[in-house]
């Protein structure tokens, strides 16, 4: 389009009241302005948006040169300094509620490959109009702050030092502007405090509680925090936390009571996320906890964090995990040792936090956290009382599933009856008949002969250990002499199976092991080799290590060492009957 076709179409424009022009204008001029910036005529369009001729084209139609603008300050840094100037002007002249719909289409259609540079561009223009607002502000901030935590979400978050450092997609910059951005509505909540507040005032606290809850969830729940390490993030959840009191949200509140609020804007599982985040930022950072009641106790404490525990441990990502562990071993800290009643292993969240604990130790790929999984496992069984123990080992025993976790259990309860047996730290639940129904839970075989040792050699070999401590320690044990038969009915029981399923389990493998042997030996053609590697072997597991598809060497030692491990369980069987017999006054 040549200059003098542009003039008239400016003249007609000027010429032209508001109410008689046409979608057609309202595309043209973004058109024209387009078509300006990309011929380089950035200082031309500045000119026509400040000419004094031009304002009621620029009011009525100016919003429609924020696109182009934007874009260009997006692609071309050059001319940098005209498109800002042009979009202040903007703000000047056009009418604030058009441009807050302008600037919330803008976001809304933002490109994907350039989020964070078109938020940095638009946010302090869009701070402008907002204060302009006239009424309706809080919804204006509150659109305006939704849109730009959609967009802000789809930035990967950076979770190395080296990532945050270099902060390739923009993400900490975005969190530093947004800040800013929101700095002068905090203040204006924090300026009316002392006055009864308004529903408008109402309205724009809540608009800035559902930023802050968002803003919880994504980034600051994926991003690694360390208080050493003041990185952009961890100062970013400062500020976050900075704001919640600056506004009268209570972190009490917000933690413990949340359930009793009406978050009418965020759905359940936002808000689960977000007080999750809000608990380990408080507790395992200490980020504002000068602000934080001390009336609380620990058990209190951990018992409302349980519910964000929970919450954290049943997610699957490394970052929701790590801080489920980390706000489990904090909340467990203070509380004292054997003090934790058996009444709260009724609560649903003392039941699913470990449980979500368990399958950590037992499913998670990450070698790290199974190890710090471990040590909260046992923290926390370290501060159950007796009756609490008693109950979450018959639980754990019933449920896991897993020979290792049971096989752990099997060590606790060793432990707690040689404590019981000691002078003045005897109680009932480990000693006498409430001994008993743990012993059948640990005495036992789950599939009877049939029972996969290998699997299950974690269990077998610590309830053996188990029988050990309980047969040299019959003198204290015989005291209940009617719980003591018992003892020794279903220990001669467990014992009758567990030979049975080690001859069968050692006649299987010692079997396989000939007949891999003979296949060696023979060297047969391809075709019987193919045949035989579908036979019986594929069906043996070790340690969830199928033998299928191993080479004859490495299945010889796989049978190898299954058969060390029957004699190693039969050597503990074939003990436990000599302290048996010792113990009975019979001659080896």
């Amino acid at each position: 389009m040549n200059e003098d076709k542009v003039h008239e179409i400016i003249q007609r424009w000027r010429e032209t009241p508001e109410e008689y022009l046409k979608p057609e204008d309202y595309q043209q001029i973004r058109d024209v302005g387009a078509a300006c910036l990309s011929g380089g005529d950035g200082q031309q369009l500045l000119k026509f948006i400040q000419d004094e001729k031009n304002q009621g084209i620029v009011k009525s139609m100016g919003c429609g040169l924020l696109a182009p603008l934007v874009d260009e300050l997006v692609r071309n840094k050059k001319s940098h300094d005209h498109c800002q100037a042009a979009i202040t002007q903007l703000t000047k002249t056009c009418s604030s509620r058009t441009l807050l719909e302008s600037f919330l289409e803008l976001i809304e259609d933002m490109d994907p490959g350039a989020i964070s540079e078109t938020i940095l561009v638009l946010l302090p223009h869009l701070q402008t109009v907002l204060l302009q607002l006239d009424e309706n502000q809080a919804v204006g901030v509150g659109l305006a702050l939704s849109a730009l935590h959609k967009q802000l979400s789809r930035l990967p978050v950076p979770y190395t030092q080296q990532q945050e450092e270099d902060d390739e997609h923009g993400l900490c910059r975005c969190c530093v502007a947004l800040v800013t951005f929101t700095r002068p509505f905090i203040d204006g909540v924090k300026k009316d405090e002392n006055c009864n507040p308004t529903p408008e005032d109402d309205e724009l606290k809540a608009e800035i509680l559902k930023f802050c809850m968002l803003s919880l969830k994504e980034p600051l729940l994926e991003a690694e925090l360390n208080q050493d390490r003041k990185s952009t993030l961890w100062l970013f959840a400062v500020e976050i936390m900075v704001i919640l009191p600056a506004i009268k949200e209570s972190l009490p509140g917000l933690l413990f009571f949340s359930s009793l609020r009406k978050f009418t804007t965020m759905d359940t599982d936002l808000s689960k996320e977000s007080t999750a985040c809000l608990a380990y930022l408080l507790f395992v950072q200490l980020i504002a906890m000068d602000t934080f009641p001390v009336v609380f106790s620990p058990v209190f404490i951990l018992q409302c964090n349980m519910e964000h525990i929970n919450q954290l441990l049943s997610r699957k990502k490394e970052s929701h995990l790590l801080k489920g562990l980390a706000l489990f071993a904090k909340s467990l800290e203070k509380v004292e040792d054997n003090s934790l009643p058996v009444g709260l292993l009724d609560l649903e969240s003392f039941y699913s936090a470990p449980q979500n604990l368990r399958q950590v130790l037992t499913d998670c790929p990450i070698q790290h956290l199974r190890e710090s999984g471990l040590k909260v496992f046992q923290l926390f069984i370290n501060k159950l009382d007796a009756e609490a123990k008693h109950k979450f080992f018959r639980c754990m025993l019933k449920t896991s599933h897993h020979a290792g976790v049971e096989g752990y259990i099997v060590n606790n309860i060793r432990s707690q009856i040689q404590s019981s047996i000691k002078v003045g730290e005897a109680n009932t639940w480990f000693l006498g008949t409430e001994l008993l129904p743990l012993l059948e839970l640990v005495l036992s075989l789950p599939q009877a002969a049939e029972t996969d040792l290998l699997t299950n050699m974690d269990k077998i070999m610590e309830s053996l250990n188990l029988l050990r401590c309980l047969l040299m320690r019959d003198k204290e044990m015989k005291s209940d002499a009617d719980v003591w038969e018992e003892i020794c009915r279903i220990k001669d029981e467990y014992l009758k199976m567990l030979r049975v399923c080690i001859s069968m389990s050692r006649a299987y493998y010692s079997a396989e092991m000939k007949a891999l042997k003979e296949e060696q030996k023979l060297r047969v053609k391809e075709a019987k080799e193919h045949a035989r590697s579908t036979r019986l072997l594929k069906a043996i597991t070790v340690k969830h290590d199928k033998v299928t598809h191993m080479s004859p060497e490495v299945q010889y030692q796989v049978l190898q060492s299954a058969l060390v491990t029957f004699d190693l369980m039969e050597s503990l069987v074939v003990r436990i009957d000599e302290i048996t017999e010792e113990k009975q006054g019979k001659p080896h």
